[in-house]
């Protein structure tokens, strides 16, 4: 299983059926992203990258900030608007690194049902990430930690559920074509089909000339 290859069968089998072996993560003092932060500022990073070689053998931990542009989603998808805060305990078994902890990143989602831009937090608490460990040196858990985070955007994004709350009603300009058809108006054909069916009876007027 390579770096990317982590799926989340494997990380809900480690976090639970390998607990006894991996040990208590919550016995290391780590806290999760937003705790007890406001005494120091650390600056954001592009990668996160973990040096196997000075890895205390009982795991080290790992608290931080990535940039917002790790995520580098396309136009038109939701868009990070806070850097990927980590807080996360790193321990070696083998040829195996399992992180644990805890992720969060904002992001600006559109309404599915307003159409409308709004604020939410992913929050990814006692997440648990096997990478397996194909070379000695540094090992970059950037793309890992990504890809967790996305895994936990909500399928239907309604702004109801924002870090602030929103009423979330359709806009009514949305409903301007149902209220025309439950009125009983007839809607007008386009003027292209008009233009089409001119066309159409002028080459029938030619024909019919002697």
């Amino acid at each position: 299983m390579g770096m990317a290859g982590h799926n989340l069968s494997t990380r809900q089998g480690l976090a639970s059926g390998k607990s006894a072996k991996f040990g208590n993560f919550h016995g290391q003092n780590c806290r999760l992203p937003g705790e007890g932060r406001a005494d120091y500022v650390r600056p954001m990073k592009k990668r996160l990258m973990i040096d196997l070689a000075s890895l205390p053998e009982d795991g080290k931990c790992f608290v931080g900030e990535l940039l917002p542009e790790v995520f580098d989603l396309p136009a038109g998808d939701a868009q990070a608007v806070a850097p990927l805060e980590y807080d996360l305990w790193a321990q070696r078994y083998g040829s195996e690194l399992l992180l644990t902890g805890g992720l969060s990143a904002c992001f600006e989602f559109t309404c599915v049902r307003t159409v409308h831009p709004f604020l939410q937090t992913i929050r990814v608490e006692n997440t648990a990430i096997s990478l397996e460990i194909v070379s000695e040196g540094d090992l970059d858990v950037t793309e890992a930690l990504r890809e967790e985070v996305l895994l936990h955007f909500p399928l239907d994004p309604k702004c109801e559920i924002g870090d602030l709350a929103q009423g979330c009603e359709i806009d009514s300009r949305y409903l301007a074509v149902d209220k025309a058809e439950e009125s009983g108006q007839e809607t007008p054909l386009r003027a292209e089909c008009d233009d089409r069916w001119s066309a159409l009876d002028n080459l029938k007027d030619l024909k019919d000339q002697p």
